[in-house]
């Protein structure tokens, strides 16, 4: 697959939240990202590691069109060159447990931790999810934070920046 082209995938009656048509190009460039990540450092890290703050269903309808586009956690689980660990994060319990469907049936065997509720409230647990880093097990990890909303705290990303090295 593509990661700088958008992904269209087929209604599966689980939800998928509607967004604006701005969102088509934010995933093409998230994936287009995380790809350039994902590949350009797996031979100098020893665990790559992708975290998503607000993972939301893993598919989202294009509002005012029938569009729905496969989101950028799903994405990130499709790379030719896979991160080595997932970590998604999502308060609306519905909206996590379609992502939890949809991610089993695209990498099965890929390690994910899902973590429900807010990453403000939950940041502690998400950073304990991350491998702590040493001289032998050089840790590097891609956070990505797009929040519907200005709700994401700045405690909250300087917690997740804090240097994890054992």
């Amino acid at each position: 697959m593509a990661t700088d082209e958008t992904v269209l995938v087929d209604e599966d009656g689980l939800p998928a939240p509607e967004v604006g048509p701005w969102s088509e190009t934010k995933h093409n460039v998230v994936s287009y990202y995380a790809r350039l990540f994902s590949t350009g450092m797996k031979r100098k890290w020893k665990k790559r590691i992708y975290v998503e703050l607000y993972a939301g269903a893993g598919y989202s309808k294009i509002r005012d069109t029938s569009k729905i586009i496969m989101g950028s956690p799903l994405r990130a689980l499709s790379l030719p060159d896979p991160f080595d660990k997932y970590i998604f994060c999502e308060e609306d319990p519905t909206l996590l447990g379609a992502l939890k469907l949809r991610a089993k049936q695209i990498a099965p065997t890929a390690e994910i931790v899902f973590v429900p509720g807010s990453c403000n409230d939950r940041i502690s647990d998400i950073v304990s999810e991350i491998p702590i880093g040493s001289k032998d097990n050089k840790v590097l990890s891609l956070c990505f934070v797009d929040p519907c909303d200005i709700g994401i705290k700045f405690s909250t990303i300087r917690f997740l920046s804090e240097k994890r090295y054992g």
